[in-house]
């Protein structure tokens, strides 16, 4: 169990990387395409975190609200990252402990696939989106992202 949860944590850590990289007036920017800007983009990851822990462990809850529309900021999705990555990693455990997830089939191992390939998608929208912006995300930043041993041992603050 041990593993499965600090897999998640380093894939959080990844959203928080990427977020060291970004500068605030950048979460206005949006792609090419239209759609959400940088800071909705990574606001909706924390965002469908607290949905699926609405799903299936309301309580789990308490204390995390939903980022709004045009309210991002690098502070915000900071704290917003940390506290609901925690409230997942409790999900993840509890559904390890009950071999499922209320509401996701088909098991708990596919929820963490499912909510990692999640993140990492819009990773990679918002750096398609800054690139596009002609903000790109630095090479260091860039080569880090696929540094999962590094990013290991960190500490989630």
């Amino acid at each position: 169990m041990e593993q499965i949860i600090e897999t998640w944590l380093i894939s959080n850590r990844m959203n928080l990387y990427l977020l060291s990289g970004i500068k605030e007036d950048w979460l206005s920017d949006v792609s090419a395409s239209k759609g959400r800007t940088v800071g909705e983009q990574l606001g909706h990851l924390h965002n469908v975190r607290l949905m699926w822990l609405k799903e299936a462990a309301p309580y789990l809850l308490e204390g995390l609200s939903k980022i709004e529309k045009g309210t991002a900021t690098i502070a915000l999705l900071n704290e917003s990252f940390l506290e609901s990555a925690e409230a997942i990693g409790k999900l993840l455990e509890e559904g390890i402990e009950k071999q499922n997830i209320k509401g996701f089939k088909p098991h708990t191992i596919a929820f963490l696939g499912y909510i990692i390939a999640h993140e990492a998608h819009h990773r990679g929208q918002v750096i398609l989106s800054l690139k596009q912006a002609g903000r790109p995300v630095s090479k260091k930043i860039l080569f880090g992202l696929w540094e999962w041993g590094s990013r290991a041992k960190e500490i989630d603050n």
